[in-house]
């Protein structure tokens, strides 16, 4: 079963409302990851450009910010219930390199529809938001979204530089890449995306379409896990549910990697 809303904000339960406030308190003072800014730090200089793709409630942009003190942040956010969290946290937080960008990235501008699962409880799980299928017969509510692709984006903002890259949209990484092959061939960022079979079947994708875009471009291959503090591991192609750090084979040095 399946709710819809519009564009914006959802209008929510009297539960979703006290829940948001929370969401909105840990985004806005607890600092996750900090472990994955210390390893990817040589990739990021302080004037750098990064693209955050499925900002969410603003975690890695909090990061990125700090990282990127005379550099610029495209935080990109489709979802309603995430917007209304991150665009308080961007304000309140004063993190004036951070541009909110309210769209999904695809690999054609247009519109979707965004599914965020319900919990038992019947709070949002937005942190699980995807576009495609619901697999586990949970409820949703719907949302139609905006979508643009990276490289349309580039071109519009005649960007010049981009330094790194983070995905994690829930399966829709292989429908960004195929948006963002142009930019990614000529600006060469080093590029994080979580791979997960089981998300990317969502979407009728697989874990080799990811790194197909990569191999002919000369990335070495890093993969990471949160409860190991990102330590990165040098792999050559897919080995399992991970983070997968891609880097332009002239970076790579640059990391501490096993």
């Amino acid at each position: 079963m399946s709710s819809s809303s519009s564009a914006g904000a959802p209008v929510l339960s009297f539960r979703q409302r006290l829940t948001w406030g929370a969401h909105l308190f840990k985004a806005l003072f607890y600092q996750y990851h900090r472990e994955f800014a210390e390893r990817i730090a040589p990739l990021v200089p302080e004037d750098g450009v990064i693209v955050d793709v499925g900002a969410h409630s603003g975690q890695f942009a909090k990061l990125f910010s700090r990282m990127v003190p005379r550099g610029r942040v495209h935080a990109f956010e489709p979802g309603g219930y995430a917007l209304s969290i991150l665009r308080p946290v961007v304000r309140l937080r004063s993190l004036r390199n951070v541009e909110i960008v309210a769209a999904g990235l695809s690999d054609v501008p247009g519109s979707e529809v965004l599914n965020v699962p319900l919990k038992k409880r019947g709070t949002l799980g937005f942190g699980l938001a995807h576009i495609g299928a619901e697999l586990s017969g949970r409820d949703v509510v719907s949302q139609e979204i905006r979508l643009t692709t990276l490289d349309l984006f580039a071109h519009e903002r005649n960007m010049t530089r981009l330094d790194f890259i983070k995905a994690d949209i829930e399966g829709w990484e292989p429908h960004f890449l195929r948006g963002a092959r142009e930019t990614i061939a000529r600006l060469r960022p080093s590029v994080m995306i979580e791979v997960s079979p089981k998300q990317l079947a969502q979407s009728g994708s697989t874990p080799e379409e990811i790194f197909s875009v990569f191999e002919p471009l000369g990335y070495r291959v890093f993969k990471t896990f949160e409860r190991e503090g990102y330590r990165l591991h040098s792999v050559r192609g897919f080995e399992g549910l991970a983070d997968y750090l891609f880097v332009p084979e002239e970076r790579a040095p640059l990391l501490d990697a096993g």
